[in-house]
C-alpha cells in the first residue's frame, strides 16, 4: 500500500468529494434544482473538473433512499460517486477517500455552484506548500472569513483525515467532516487563506429560495456560462447592487448546527 503523507508522496492523488444530499431544512431537493436548466450539483461538478490540480472527482451521497435520485443522476451522467452513512459525514468522506485511494482530499459541498476552480487549486498548492495537515480558504468564528460564503474549500491530508475518523467524537465534528483538523488541542498544522479584500459577508450558497433566486440570476447576469471567475462575480454584482437583496436577509448556520438525527 502506497504511503498517505503527501510529504513522502512526490506525486500525490488529489480526490475532489463532492458532499451532497436531497435532504434540507429550507430547501428540501435544493442540489438537483436547477439553474440555467442545469441541476446544481452539474454546476458544481462542472466548475470543480476545471481545477488543474484534480485528479479525481466524485459525489459522495447516502445510503438513504431518499438520495436515490442524486445516484441516479450521476450515473445517467457518468459521474462518479459513492454512497455512505447519512448523518455521519466524516466517515461517508472518509470510507469515499479510502475507496478512492486518495493521497489528499479536497472537500466541497452540492450547495455551491459558484465555486471557483481557481480557489481549490490556490488551497491545494497552499497545503502542500507548507506541508500542513489542512488548508481552508475559511474557518468558523473566531476565525474571520474573506471569502463569501459559497466560495468554501476544505483541503486535507488523507492522514490527517483518517485521524479526525479515528479521534473525532463530537456530533459537529461527524457532521461537518473537517472541524477536528482545526481545533489547535489536537496539533494538527493548519492555514487560513485570506482575501486582501474583505468579502466574508457575501452570500453565494444555496440554502433557501432566495438564495437559489439569487444564484439563478446572477448566473443569467453571466450568460448562463459555467467558465467564469468569483470576480467575474464581482463585478456584476457592483453593477447590478440589487441583486445582494434578494437573500441579504438569510442568516447562515453554524459549525454547532447538526441535523436533530445525527450522530450524537
Amino acid at each position: 500500500m502506497k504511503s498517505r503523507m503527501n510529504d513522502l508522496n512526490p506525486d500525490p492523488k488529489i480526490v475532489c468529494i463532492v458532499q451532497a444530499r436531497m435532504g434540507s431544512s429550507r430547501l428540501p431537493g435544493k442540489v438537483l434544482k436547477e439553474i440555467c436548466g442545469k441541476p446544481m450539483l452539474e454546476w458544481v461538478v462542472k466548475r470543480a473538473s476545471r481545477s488543474h490540480m484534480v485528479n479525481h472527482l466524485l459525489v459522495a451521497t447516502t445510503t438513504s433512499p431518499d438520495d436515490d435520485p442524486i445516484a441516479e443522476y450521476c450515473v445517467s451522467r457518468g459521474i462518479p460517486f459513492f454512497r455512505g452513512s447519512e448523518f455521519d459525514v466524516l466517515d461517508r468522506y472518509y470510507q469515499a477517500a479510502c475507496d478512492s485511494d486518495a493521497d489528499i482530499v479536497v472537500r466541497l459541498t452540492a450547495d455551491c455552484p459558484l465555486i471557483d476552480p481557481d480557489l481549490i487549486d490556490k488551497t491545494i498548492q497552499t497545503l502542500l506548500d507548507k506541508n500542513a495537515d489542512f488548508a481552508a480558504n475559511r474557518l468558523p468564528p473566531p476565525y474571520h472569513r474573506t471569502y463569501p460564503i459559497g466560495l468554501d474549500v476544505e483541503v486535507a491530508t488523507f492522514r490527517a483525515l483518517e485521524i479526525a475518523w479515528k479521534k473525532a467524537a463530537e456530533g459537529f465534528e461527524r457532521e461537518h467532516v473537517m472541524p477536528y483538523l482545526y481545533d489547535p488541542v489536537h496539533g494538527m498544522k493548519f492555514i487560513v487563506i485570506d482575501h486582501e479584500a474583505d468579502f466574508g459577508a457575501l452570500r453565494w450558497t444555496v440554502d433557501t429560495p432566495e438564495d437559489l433566486e439569487f444564484v439563478r440570476q446572477v448566473a443569467r447576469k453571466l450568460d448562463c456560462r459555467d467558465d467564469f471567475s468569483w470576480l467575474d462575480i464581482l463585478k456584476k454584482l457592483e453593477e447590478n447592487p440589487n441583486l445582494n437583496e434578494i437573500n441579504a436577509g438569510i442568516s447562515h448556520k453554524t459549525l454547532k448546527d447538526v441535523d436533530s438525527r445525527s450522530v450524537k
